[in-house]
């Protein structure tokens, strides 16, 4: 039995609201670093049974990967919170993708939303434009 979800643009907000911390592969069947990277993310869900490890289908789903300016695959996001706290092309060797799913385990989720709050407050607001 697989431990990923399939995700598509109907269950994808649900499950990224419903679980804090959701890891997700942007993949395509044609695409070889994906197939490679295949494996090692299935053991990943089954060595962390308390995550959700999502896959997307580029092909499949392409709104879901232009809604997050998927350019090249695989990606891999972490979403915690419904934050993206991690998001970066590339097929991770296990020991790295391991490691990472620790570091992302230990973040402190109230720091991240306040550097989060304190960019956005950095940002120049955009002022509508009087008619």
């Amino acid at each position: 039995m697989s431990s990923t979800v399939e995700l598509t643009k109907e269950n994808f907000d649900q499950l990224v609201t419903e679980n804090e911390f959701v890891l997700i592969d942007f993949w395509a069947s044609w695409c070889g670093p994906c197939r490679q990277f295949a494996p090692v993310y299935e053991k990943a869900a089954q060595e962390n049974p308390d995550l959700v490890f999502g896959k997307v289908d580029t092909e499949a789903q392409p709104e879901l990967a232009a809604a997050f300016g998927i350019s090249s695959i695989p990606t891999l996001m972490i979403v915690r919170d419904q934050v993206a706290v991690f998001a970066q092309p590339g097929a991770l060797p296990a020991r790295v993708f391991a490691d990472l799913i620790d570091q992302a385990r230990k973040l402190d989720m109230d720091e991240v939303r306040k550097s989060i709050a304190a960019q956005q407050q950095e940002q120049p607001q955009e002022q509508p434009q009087q008619q």
